[in-house]
């Protein structure tokens, strides 16, 4: 299971208009149909122990910013793992939301590969302000981990 960093294609002003950063990770799978939404599912289903403890962190330690935390799920939104769901074809899958620091959206993508898949993670991010500043400065070490492992995740399950 080789996960890459990869050039991002996605059109980043039509998902997340002035989008300041965004990174893509690619896995090749075999021998699975997956459409958008499954290889999402399979990615943020059931993070490692590891991920989850750094989410705890996170959370504990941004409450006093009045940031969004991952235990105010909306139950009234159709979403996967914690992010509500934007919106969805069989080929992609774009979830995220919006915060005071900073806008966020991960897309995920399939596409056929050889007898294979390909499946794509794409992180856009647009920030507000000192704050979404600092603290993507802050988890983008973090994030390049988690990802990759979300994406292990497709072909683990």
């Amino acid at each position: 299971m080789n996960v890459r960093e990869i050039k991002p294609t996605v059109d980043a002003d039509a998902l997340l208009a002035g989008a300041q950063f965004a990174d893509a990770f690619g896995l090749e799978v075999d021998g699975y149909a997956l459409d958008a939404r499954q290889a999402a599912e399979r990615m943020m289903a059931c993070a490692p122990r590891w991920v989850d403890a750094l989410l705890t962190l996170r959370n504990i330690l941004v409450a006093p910013f009045g940031l969004k935390t991952s235990g105010a799920a909306d139950t009234a939104r159709d979403m996967i793992g914690i992010f509500p769901v934007i919106s969805q074809t069989p080929d992609r899958l774009v979830a995220g939301f919006n915060d005071s620091h900073l806008d966020f959206r991960i897309v995920v993508d399939v596409a056929a590969h050889g007898a294979g898949q390909q499946v794509t993670a794409t992180t856009l991010v647009k920030t507000h302000n000192r704050l979404g500043r600092t603290y993507l400065a802050v988890i983008l070490p973090f994030h390049r981990r988690v990802v990759r492992a979300m994406l292990r995740q497709v072909a683990a399950a």
